[in-house]
């Protein structure tokens, strides 16, 4: 499967953003991607919640949604669009980061609300509270695309292994965990924690990224890391964009997911346990 991961500099403003993003998917499809994924908050980038409130809508009248669902169809290409910012409805009015696996019918094959929250102090300087806005998903979610089982997650979840492990015991062979994440964990930990993972289970691993400092009208700018990566079951690195925006194409064999599986068959060597106190 010929595949293509975006790496943007999303703005908060969704219109912009769309004509970006259309036009890099059309791109891709055009180098002979068909599955093509885009990064974690790909229609707003904002830290304002109040512009927020703006300029996001309900999943049945997200023009961004309607708009790349079409593009999908009529690209017959498969479509992750990591996630995006949307309203719920909740009472409380916090919003929902929700990943979506679109098919090349145009129809939604799977969704996936971000469970882990990204509330941390990197620094005095850097502080993040992502619960504050967005509610936390409760389902973890395997999509079978008849090609592949899709495991979907988003940027923080990825310091969670036993979600991966549960999605990979679930039939997945492919993991998506598209991301936002800060410059700072970025160098830390980020590829050590895509190499894990993709160790762990024995899949390939696709996380197309964010990267830069984020255009805002309203707000403090957002800076990210990029790095947009993709990880052989074996762990090893098949492609880091760097922090270049653009497309990067990457070839997936999933006979190596069987592969990597027969030399450390450690899936199906899970065992019961107590913790002695």
């Amino acid at each position: 499967m010929k595949t293509a991961l975006l790496q943007i500099t999303s703005s908060d403003d969704p219109e912009a953003n769309l004509t970006m993003v259309r036009d890099m998917v059309r791109d891709a499809a055009g180098q002979g991607a068909g599955f093509v994924l885009t990064p974690e908050v790909t229609n707003c980038v904002s830290t304002k919640r109040s512009h927020q409130e703006e300029v996001l809508a309900l999943q049945d009248d997200d023009a961004f949604l309607a708009a790349m669902r079409e593009e999908a169809k009529s690209l017959d290409i498969w479509l992750l669009l990591g996630s995006l910012a949307m309203k719920t409805g909740d009472a409380d009015g916090r919003f929902a980061n929700r990943s979506f696996l679109i098919s090349p019918d145009g129809e939604i094959a799977g969704w996936y609300d971000k469970i882990h929250m990204f509330d941390v102090e990197v620094s005095a300087e850097e502080t993040y509270r992502e619960s504050a806005g967005y509610r936390p998903g409760d389902r973890a979610v395997v999509v079978d695309t008849g090609w592949s089982k899709i495991g979907m997650s988003v940027c923080y979840d990825i310091r969670f292994p036993a979600l991966y492990r549960v999605l990979a015991h679930a039939g997945a062979r492919i993991l998506t965990i598209p991301a936002a994440f800060s410059p700072v964990t970025g160098a830390a930990h980020w590829e050590p924690l895509l190499r894990a993972r993709a160790i762990e289970t024995g899949c390939f691993v696709l996380a197309p990224a964010q990267v830069g400092t984020h255009p805002a009208q309203a707000g403090k700018p957002r800076k990210t890391y990029g790095h947009a990566m993709a990880i052989a079951p074996w762990g090893e690195v098949l492609l880091d964009a760097g922090t270049d925006t653009g497309i990067f194409m990457v070839d997936l064999d999933l006979d190596e997911v069987d592969k990597a599986r027969r030399r450390v068959a450690s899936l199906t060597h899970d065992r019961e346990y107590t913790l002695v106190p």
